[in-house]
C-alpha cells in the first residue's frame, strides 16, 4: 500500500512514521509537510535512509501541490496529523488555524473524492469535547459527547471534523476519525509542557505553570497512540469515531514535579504565571468503544513512559538545542534540496 502522512515531520507524525515503517515493512510510507516551526527534517533523519520512505514538501492547504501528490503516489491510505496545534498560538492568530485546520483538511477530502482511496483518516483531539469539572471524577469524554469548544484551535479542529463526517455522508468519502488525549515522548517540541519542563529544568530556568497547576490531562505516549491509529486502519469501521485515552490522569503540577524528581531538581524552580485564556480544567477520555470493537489497550504506564522521555531528551540534547537556537529551519535546505525526491510538490 501506498499511505501518505501529513504532517509527518512533527512530533505525533513522525513517531507513526516510525511506527508504520517498522510495523508495515511492505507499505510505502510518504511524508508530506510544510515544515512550518514545529515540523523538523531533522526528527526524520534515520527514516530517509529507508528505500520505503518518501518526503514530500508541501501545504495541505495547496490545492495544486496536493493534486499533484496524489497524481504522483496513488495513495491507497492518507492519515492527516497536519494541523496548527499550539493553543496559545491560536489565541494570537487563528486565521492561521482555520487554513491549515479547516481549509487544509477540505482540500485533503476533495483530493480523496477526485482520486480515490481506501481510508481517509483524520487524527484529531479531545479538546474538541471542551472541558470536565475537577470535582466530577466520573465524568468522561465518550465518541457522543457534544463538541464544546475553548479556543481557536480546538474550534478549527471541530470543524474540521464535521467536514470530515459530511464529506462521508454527502459523497461517500471512507473515513475514520481519532481523537485522543495529550501525548507524550520523542520528538516533542519544546514549547509543549514536558519538554519545556525538562529543558528549562536541565539549565536551572524557572519553569512556568499557569494558574495553579491544577488542570488535568490525560497523558497516552506516543507510541501506544500510534498503535491505534494503526488498528483503526487496519480495524475501524468506516464513518466511526474512536476516541484514544491512556488512563493517565495527571494534574500539570504533578507532572512537573515528577520530571524535577527524575532529573534531582529543586522544586524551587516551578513559577506559577498568569493562567491561559480559556483554560480548560480537565480532559479524560472513555477509550471503551476503541478497547471492545478493536481490542486496543495503552501498554505503557505514565511512570514508565515519562522516565523514558525524560532519558530520551538526555540522551538527544543536540535535537532540542538545534531547535531553540533556530538551526534545525535550515536543515532541510543543507541536506536535502538537492534531492529531486523532495522537490515535485514545492514547485
Amino acid at each position: 500500500m501506498n499511505i501518505i502522512v501529513t504532517g509527518g515531520a512533527g512530533f505525533i507524525g513522525a513517531n507513526f512514521v516510525y511506527y508504520m515503517l517498522k510495523k508495515r515493512p511492505e507499505d510505502k510510507i510518504i511524508c508530506f509537510d510544510k515544515l512550518t516551526y514545529a515540523g523538523n527534517m531533522e526528527t526524520l533523519a534515520e527514516a530517509m535512509k529507508n528505500d520505503k520512505f518518501r518526503f514530500v514538501r508541501g501545504d495541505i492547504a495547496d490545492r495544486k501541490a496536493v493534486y499533484k501528490l496524489f497524481e504522483t503516489e496513488k495513495p491507497d491510505i492518507v492519515v492527516n496529523f497536519a494541523a496548527e496545534s499550539h493553543v496559545d498560538r491560536s489565541i494570537e492568530n487563528p486565521e492561521i488555524f482555520l487554513q491549515t485546520n479547516v481549509i487544509g483538511t477540505s482540500v485533503l477530502l476533495d483530493a480523496c473524492r477526485r482520486y480515490g482511496i481506501d481510508r481517509y483518516h483524520q487524527v484529531s483531539t479531545d479538546e474538541v469535547y471542551g472541558d470536565l469539572p475537577l470535582d466530577r471524577p466520573d465524568l468522561f469524554f465518550t465518541e457522543t459527547t457534544n463538541l464544546h469548544t475553548s479556543s481557536p484551535y480546538s474550534a478549527s479542529k471541530a470543524s474540521a471534523d464535521l467536514l470530515v463526517m459530511a464529506y462521508h455522508r454527502t459523497y461517500k468519502v471512507p473515513v475514520t476519525i481519532s481523537r485522543c488525549s495529550n501525548n507524550y515522548g520523542p520528538f516533542h517540541f519544546p514549547e509543549k509542557l514536558i519538554p519545556l519542563m525538562i529543558i528549562n529544568a536541565l539549565a536551572d530556568k524557572k519553569l512556568p505553570v499557569y494558574g495553579d497547576g491544577l488542570n488535568v490531562r490525560d497523558w497516552l505516549f506516543v507510541e501506544d497512540h500510534c498503535a491505534a491509529i494503526n488498528l483503526i486502519l487496519e480495524k475501524g469501521k468506516v464513518g466511526e469515531v474512536y476516541n484514544i485515552g491512556g488512563h493517565n490522569e495527571r494534574a500539570n503540577i504533578d507532572v512537573v514535579k515528577t520530571i524535577l524528581n527524575q532529573l534531582g531538581k529543586v522544586e524551587g524552580l516551578i513559577e506559577y504565571v498568569g493562567d491561559r485564556k480559556g483554560h480548560d480544567r480537565r480532559y479524560a477520555i472513555d477509550p471503551t468503544k476503541i478497547h471492545e470493537e478493536l481490542g486496543w489497550l495503552p501498554e505503557t504506564k505514565f511512570e514508565d513512559g515519562i522516565k523514558a522521555t525524560v532519558q530520551w531528551y538526555l540522551d538527544n540534547r543536540q535535537w532540542w538545542e538545534n531547535i531553540i537556537s533556530g538551526e534545525y529551519k535550515d536543515y532541510y535546505d543543507r541536506m536535502y534540496t538537492k534531492k529531486s525526491a523532495l522537490e515535485y510538490a514545492t514547485t
